[in-house]
């Protein structure tokens, strides 16, 4: 029998949380890295090279990559020889390590679970409680292997029952363009097939945890049907043009990975999960020796990419911007953004909402008139930092009230990440607003361009609250412009074309 140390256990969920918040998998560095050099389209490659620097500046400062450090799953195989000295369940056991992880005061995480979600949505304060599946196996270790996955692609995770004789690859196809760029492509792609429509959907999670291997499956190629479904489903989607953020491109997925199971003969049950630009996941063994040991990154991990802003850059001054002048901007452009912004997301939007009815003013210091509003949640900051990282979230949610910030406080435009629908760009026409995006996966550099930072609005938020941000060059893209034109619509559809043109509806990448 080996007996594991509960200390030991807790510790090793703790350590592998944080390194997992501020370290990509070198795979899929390297992954990303091959993806920059081969692209041909200058906002998916500049978008690319901000993960990328991101990353490493992120792993040497080991602050998260990622403002939205997840909510956490736990697969754990339990040896039959092993077992816990302690009188804790597993769950109290796995939350403990994830209370430890989230409150760490050198790295605090941002807690984003929300207790009684169909009620009063209460943050529980250090994102606990973790999912877990856990599985009795034989042996005398114990096997875990942990994920932190992000909301913004979580939300994307799509699930059909499809006839036996359906076409799996025509329903990726289909499937994918409608999640849209709020899983900040390029990233992996988990599938799961068969079992049941509960067992599908965790293989298809299982899978985002396995190494990126497509270009050795690729050189080597495929032994079995799921092996060649994983190349095809790869040619296929990167067909599609949607390329890094959805600005269009070559690379829209880095991998693509699939894990099935036998099911009943009347179904075929097919799970899709992509996993954003943030990858988190570690794997590691217990054997009653003590904790596990996580080794730290190296700066050679990383491909030397120096991102430089190119010359039709615009510098903007958000203080004294007018109508007038963002009635010039185009989609697709570059700039930098410096001055006053405020922050704001679901919650705060939907108390603004209620204000609003009621007839009542937005609280003391927040005014919207002749702004911008930044679509974010920030990690809270240590040391020196002035907030700490601050990537944005996703726009679409905020879809549903844009008409009323545009017409109702003056607003002017927008600042967030993935494309808006076709009611929220029929506003921003409608007002000669503005959507600009800045770049999923690069939380810690976008921080690194806010000078100043203070709550003004629903403390009681936490992350959600409203601030006021002052900027100074914050890189963003032109997503939607006044007269509602989308670069989301436009790029993807530029680029599909681009591969089918240049390599007769095939592309290698």
């Amino acid at each position: 029998m080996i007996i594991i140390n509960p200390e030991d256990f807790i510790s090793s969920i703790a350590d592998s949380l944080q390194i997992i918040s501020y370290t990509h998998p070198r795979d899929f560095i390297a992954a990303m890295g091959r993806a920059y050099e081969k692209e041909r389209n200058r906002g998916a490659k500049d978008a690319m090279a901000q993960i990328l620097l991101n990353s490493r500046m992120a792993a040497m400062g080991k602050r998260p990559i990622c403002q939205d450090t997840g909510i956490v799953t736990v697969f754990l195989q339990v040896g039959m020889q092993c077992c816990f000295d302690s009188d804790r369940s597993i769950q109290e056991l796995v939350d403990a390590g994830v209370r430890r992880a989230w409150l760490n005061p050198e790295n605090p995480l941002r807690a984003s679970v929300l207790a009684d979600p169909a009620g009063a949505r209460k943050n529980t304060g250090d994102n606990t409680p973790a999912v877990i599946y856990t599985e009795l196996v034989p042996g005398k270790t114990i096997d875990i292997r942990i994920t932190a996955k992000g909301g913004g692609s979580e939300n994307k995770s799509k699930f059909v029952t499809l006839n036996p004789g359906d076409s799996i690859v025509d329903w990726v196809v289909a499937t994918v363009p409608t999640m849209g760029a709020g899983w900040c492509p390029p990233g992996i792609l988990g599938l799961g097939i068969g079992g049941t429509v509960d067992r599908a959907m965790v293989l298809a999670k299982e899978s985002l945890m396995e190494p990126v291997d497509i270009q050795e499956l690729i050189e080597r190629g495929p032994v079995n049907r799921v092996e060649e479904l994983r190349l095809e489903i790869y040619e296929a989607v990167n067909n599609l043009g949607i390329g890094a953020q959805g600005l269009g491109g070559l690379t829209t997925v880095l991998d693509v990975k699939i894990r099935d199971c036998p099911t009943h003969a009347a179904s075929l049950p097919v799970a899709m999960i992509p996993n954003c630009a943030a990858t988190r996941h570690i794997h590691f063994t217990l054997d009653g020796s003590g904790p596990a040991y996580f080794e730290p990154p190296h700066l050679e991990d990383w491909p030397r990419i120096k991102w430089e802003m190119g010359p039709g850059v615009k510098r903007v001054q958000l203080d004294t911007i007018s109508r007038e002048e963002i009635g010039g901007w185009r989609i697709g452009e570059t700039l930098l953004l410096s001055g006053t912004i405020l922050t704001g997301r679901d919650a705060a939007h939907s108390r603004i909402q209620q204000l609003l009815a009621k007839g009542e003013p937005l609280p003391e210091g927040v005014d919207f008139n002749g702004k911008f509003i930044y679509y974010v949640g920030p990690v809270d900051p240590v040391g020196d930092e002035v907030v700490g990282p601050a990537g944005p979230t996703t726009a679409t949610r905020m879809d549903k009230y844009t008409e009323m910030m545009l017409s109702r406080t003056g607003l002017l435009g927008m600042i967030g990440k993935s494309e808006r629908g076709d009611a929220a760009i029929a506003a921003i026409k409608k007002h000669g607003a503005v959507y600009l995006m800045a770049v999923g996966g690069a939380a810690y550099l976008v921080s690194k361009a806010i000078k100043k930072s203070r709550v003004v609005a629903f403390a009681d938020l936490g992350m959600e609250a409203i601030y006021e941000f002052v900027v100074e060059d914050m890189p963003v893209t032109v997503a939607v412009d006044s007269r509602g034109e989308s670069v989301h619509q436009s790029g993807p559809a530029l680029w599909q074309q681009k591969i089918r043109d240049d390599r007769g509806g095939k592309v290698q990448v």
